[in-house]
């Protein structure tokens, strides 16, 4: 029997490993991502940013996110910290830490070509440190909130708040911060003119499409190992993120007809939308949902940009916002088993919890950009950013060979 169960515990940690080696590799496609999309002289910062961040976020959800979000704390030796259970909490802090590294990632993307360094950095590791930790705990851990059976939510809409993959926990949570990041820094120098829109071009599409391509192929490491257990492995999430993204390719290669910008990120609209409910929905509900979701970002990003005159540079808010929330209220449609869904879930309660994440990232967002935009300063001087975040911050060009001699 030991051995079975310390077979048992080491599948479960590789298994768990493995998953969060897919997600770590899922922010080098954030970082080829925004490489892709900002012009040449600030590609060095997009690179710079999301590693650092990354670091950043290992050390602060290590030793304050994930005790606030769990109650388990680290600060014990290592033979207490391996247990019975050949180390499993701590595989598990490295797969959910890679989640809530995404956070920041997601906001670069929205700031891009503006933001100072360090002032971002520090709102970063606050939002991976206090503000993500807590709706997470609200969610997945110890704070009886909204997903758990117990809760205040499963007792008025007849169910706990479900998001299984973080449509609202991290995406959507991600997106509405980043929509309060890019308020407060105000539009890029030159993106209107006169009251008429210039929309500044893309550097690279090849490195756009390998950033979304990078991200598609560890979004499965992302929603298929959230049931963090080998035992708990199932193939309906495998097959949901697949029609999904589907499901937004399609309808943002034909609604943006054939713009390359919106077909990669269309795929990443889809599987921002089926995180919640990819353990709910029927694979056509998936392809639906998923389908719902490349139209939102195409319509939302244009009507962001040429409407509201909101400088959101990759979009941010329409892809992880408005498709995150999209995709928790979806799960309370698509997930019911009147629909072809498993069940177990309510609109009422989906459509509440999936609010209420949303006004906790523009409350937390705009009352740490106030603070840290009025002691030190957000953006870049005119003259920095005419230059570039790449030799403004970093002193380098991302093609330095160019500009020898």
């Amino acid at each position: 029997m030991e051995e079975i169960s310390a077979f048992k515990n080491g599948a479960d940690v590789l298994f768990l490993m493995l998953g969060a080696v897919m997600v770590f590799a899922m922010h080098g496609g954030f970082a080829f991502l925004e490489l892709g999309t900002v012009r040449r002289k600030n590609q060095v910062n997009a690179l710079v940013k999301i590693i650092s961040d990354f670091g950043f976020s290992t050390v602060v959800y290590f030793l304050i996110g994930f005790p606030l979000a769990y109650g388990m704390t680290f600060l014990m030796s290592a033979e207490s910290l391996v247990g019975a259970n050949q180390g499993y909490d701590l595989v598990r802090y490295f797969f959910l830490m890679t989640f809530a590294a995404a956070i920041p990632a997601i906001i670069s993307g929205g700031i891009a070509e503006r933001a100072r360094f360090w002032p971002q950095a520090l709102a970063g590791a606050v939002f991976v440190g206090l503000v993500y930790p807590l709706f997470e705990g609200m969610v997945w851990g110890r704070i009886t909130l909204l997903g758990q059976a117990d809760s205040w939510l499963a007792n008025l809409g007849g169910a706990p708040f479900h998001d299984y993959a973080g449509s609202i926990v991290v995406h959507a949570m991600g997106g509405w911060l980043g929509l309060v990041a890019v308020l407060k820094l105000g539009n890029r120098q030159g993106r209107w003119l006169n009251g008429r829109s210039h929309p500044l071009p893309v550097s690279n599409i090849p490195m756009l499409a390998l950033g979304s391509w990078m991200l598609c192929v560890g979004w499965f490491g992302f929603n298929v190992m959230s049931a963090q257990s080998l035992s708990g492995v199932s193939g309906l999430v495998a097959v949901n993120s697949l029609l999904a993204m589907a499901g937004g390719i399609i309808s943002a290669l034909v609604i943006s007809k054939l713009d390359p910008g919106f077909v990669h990120n269309g795929a990443l609209a889809g599987l921002v939308a089926v995180c919640s409910g990819s353990d709910q929905f029927h694979p056509l509900g998936a392809l639906v949902v998923g389908a719902v979701a490349g139209a939102i970002f195409v319509k939302g990003f244009v009507w962001e940009q040429e409407k509201l005159k909101i400088d959101d540079v990759l979009g941010v808010w329409p892809l992880h916002g408005l498709c995150g929330l999209w995709g928790g209220i979806a799960c309370g449609i698509f997930g019911l088993s009147a629909l072809g869904g498993m069940g177990g879930v309510t609109f009422v309660s989906q459509l509440i919890g999936s609010v209420i994440g949303v006004v906790i990232a523009l409350a937390a967002g705009t009352a740490i950009y106030f603070i840290i935009d009025g002691v030190i300063g957000l953006r870049l001087t005119k003259e920095e950013e005419h230059r570039g975040s790449d030799i403004s911050i970093h002193n380098i060009d991302a093609y330095p060979e160019e500009t020898v001699g």
